[in-house]
């Protein structure tokens, strides 16, 4: 699944497609003195609008980082969002929460997801 984390669309459980639009990425530690990065896209679908903000643990990511080998890079990280929110937004998980914080389960599944990707 390569997955365009500026523009991409996901089925909701109720078989509404949802188009996504990343809106900006920034530490945490700025606007909340927080050791992660905030991601923060917006869902709509013609009446339906919503705003998600993902926040990945900064001292994961960089574990992920050297262990893989990868460049801590924002695309890397806002693929890594993305990829969650996706999951989101298809399963209907935490939907409710205009913030969620990615647990390492969380980051470990979607880096898989773009390791993958990045293969294919």
């Amino acid at each position: 699944m390569a997955l365009n984390f500026r523009e991409f669309s996901a089925t909701d459980p109720f078989g509404r497609n949802c188009q996504v639009t990343f809106v900006w990425l920034q530490t945490a530690i700025s606007i909340r003195h927080a050791d992660a990065v905030d991601v923060k896209f917006t869902i709509h679908d013609g009446d339906y609008r919503d705003e998600k903000v993902i926040a990945l643990p900064h001292p994961r990511l960089c574990q992920m980082a050297e262990s893989a080998g990868h460049p801590l890079s924002d695309a890397w990280v806002s693929r890594l969002a993305a990829s969650h929110l996706k999951r989101m937004i298809e399963t209907g998980e935490d939907m409710e929460k205009p913030m969620v914080t990615m647990t390492p389960a969380d980051l470990d599944r979607a880096n898989a997801q773009a390791s993958s990707a990045a293969a294919a």
